[in-house]
């Protein structure tokens, strides 16, 4: 089989558009914000970033060798841990297109330090960053924990699924409503009951909620 062109490869991923492990970007201005993106890929299922593309998909081409020197510096200075990617430059219509890839990390959460330097981590959801809630870091905390440990059903745990089979979704603020149990224990027992893949959460009108799976 012919391999492809540069010009067809870059067109075919742009004919994809921008989704949970692709990313559109015209032009890299700051650092930190694209630390966001690269702490969202590692978070969730890895990506890549098109540099040179515009929202739409038109190719602009990257202006400077600026561009990857910011890549370098939101994975290496604004990602903790460090971000490893690659980076490779395609020739597309007299234009240079920068194509970044992302693994999923294998040690989450990768945050990414905002203007005050405080670390925030980010998960990719469609074609969105969207910041991690305490609930994600629980699970990330708690992967660490035995693959054959069991879920003990106290009371506490019973009601969590007693409230989720009564409520299509459950929002964390709700769930410490209803309960009048501390927070860190309703994220403690929601981490717990999605780790055990018996619970998931739903991103919706900009809020997540929890649902039985």
């Amino acid at each position: 089989m012919k391999p492809l062109t540069d010009t067809e490869y870059i067109h075919i991923l742009i004919a994809e558009g921008e989704h949970q492990q692709q990313d559109f970007k015209f032009e890299i201005s700051d650092a930190r914000k694209i630390a966001r993106t690269l702490s969202a890929f590692s978070n969730t299922d890895g990506g890549r970033l098109l540099i040179g593309v515009k929202d739409n998909g038109k190719i602009a081409g990257v202006r400077s060798d600026e561009e990857k020197y910011m890549i370098e510096a939101a994975a290496q200075l604004y990602c903790l841990p460090e971000v490893h990617y690659s980076m490779q430059t395609f020739h597309v219509e007299g234009r240079s297109i920068l194509v970044v890839q992302i693994d999923e990390s294998t040690k989450k959460p990768v945050y990414a330090k905002d203007e005050t330097g405080k670390p925030l981590a980010y998960i990719r959801i469609k074609d969105e960053n969207i910041l991690a809630t305490p609930v994600h870091l629980r699970v990330w905390e708690q992967s660490d924990s035995p693959v054959g440990e069991l879920i003990q059903y106290t009371e506490r745990e019973q009601l969590l699924l007693d409230l989720l089979e009564a409520n299509v979704s459950l929002s964390l603020n709700r769930y410490c409503r209803l309960t009048n149990i501390p927070r860190r224990t309703a994220e403690h027992l929601l981490a717990k009951f999605i780790r055990f893949d018996i619970i998931e959460p739903v991103f919706e009108n900009h809020k997540f909620y929890f649902r039985l799976k």
